[in-house]
């Protein structure tokens, strides 16, 4: 089931993916070593975050060797083009007990800044952006229904309608919400346009996440960038490249590479 086609066509249809076995077990165990070894005092769920230097980044290769991974390009390529970037980054280490977050998406009707009205349909108008950021979450310990982790409501971003409350406030409760599972060594894919969130951790063991956010190339979140740790190959120096216009400005990260992926 992970032809290229096929995966298209699920994202298309779902609005996030699970690659499972992407990492091997030792890799899995080598990043957690690494996390073992920079992961701050217990003070809240998230650690390693950029823009603010390079983040994580600095703590090791293997960090950065996730960064155009071959399994995770041929994706981000027929959902972002061939032209894109790196935005930001952090990771999530959540403990048993932990409370779940707010379900949310950055764009579309239910996004902050769209002035949709419940109910009412959300019609497109210039200059909206609907899409155009994926998130790549490397999972490096076991998630899904059973202990928790990243939830969604499959098919979100193409809503044209802003999230009802009760969903809102009640996702545990809500049918439409769910919670894929996504073993260690999977990785997670999904469009920001997605409705999602996180929710309560039950798992007796940690979750731990690295998450790599990439946006098309004219785009960025904030007027920040992330630092380039040292190192990097010519195409993960084009992932912190300034925004700019496609193949004009902000040159294509496939060409001259080889095309062909480890799916």
């Amino acid at each position: 089931m992970n032809d290229l086609e096929t995966l298209q066509y699920l994202f298309d249809v779902q609005g996030y993916l699970v690659l499972e076995n992407v990492l091997d077990a030792e890799q899995v165990v080598a990043l957690n070593r690494l996390l073992d070894a920079h992961l701050p005092p217990a003070k809240g769920n998230r650690f390693g975050a950029a823009p603010a230097g390079s983040g994580f980044l600095d703590w090791g290769q293997p960090f950065i060797d996730l960064l155009d991974h071959p399994q995770i390009m041929p994706v981000l390529r027929f959902r972002l083009g061939d032209c894109f970037r790196l935005d930001r980054i952090y990771g999530l280490c959540l403990r048993y007990g932990m409370a779940r977050g707010v379900l949310h998406c950055d764009y579309g009707p239910t996004s902050p800044t769209s002035g949709a009205l419940p109910g009412q349909y959300h019609p497109l108008r210039d200059n909206q952006i609907l899409n155009g950021f994926v998130v790549a979450t490397w999972n490096l310990t076991d998630a899904g229904p059973d202990c928790g982790g990243f939830c969604c409501i499959p098919g979100s971003h193409k809503s044209h309608f802003k999230l009802p409350q009760p969903i809102a406030d009640r996702p545990e409760q809500a049918a439409c919400v769910i919670i894929p599972p996504a073993r260690a060594g999977s990785v997670t894919l999904f469009s920001e346009a997605l409705t999602h969130g996180t929710t309560a951790w039950r798992g007796h063991h940690q979750r731990r996440a690295l998450l790599y956010k990439y946006c098309v190339a004219q785009m960025a979140w904030t007027n920040r960038r992330v630092q380039p740790p040292p190192g990097l190959t010519r195409r993960q120096q084009l992932l912190f490249g300034e925004p700019a216009d496609p193949h004009r400005f902000f040159p294509s990260l496939f060409a001259g590479v080889d095309q062909v992926s480890g799916l």
